[in-house]
């Protein structure tokens, strides 16, 4: 499911970036990786705010709805 559908509070493992290279590398670069666990704090009209490891990340629909979780 795409990580703006993920419920809140609950820690999601990232399966799958549908995202071009350049973007893909900006997120590693972040902490979202494949196979990494992120937490969905807030979501609101398809943005989220997500924790990753010890920090917090805004990331707006068009992005969040290619991140997909499980």
């Amino acid at each position: 499911m795409p990580i703006g559908l993920a419920p809140v509070n609950t820690e999601m493992k990232v399966v799958k970036i549908l995202l071009d290279e350049k973007t893909k590398k900006h997120l590693e670069s972040l902490g979202i990786l494949v196979n990494s666990y992120i937490t969905v704090i807030s979501s609101v009209n398809g943005g989220v705010v997500i924790a990753v490891k010890e920090g917090r990340l805004a990331l707006d629909r068009s992005i969040a709805s290619k991140i997909l979780v499980a």
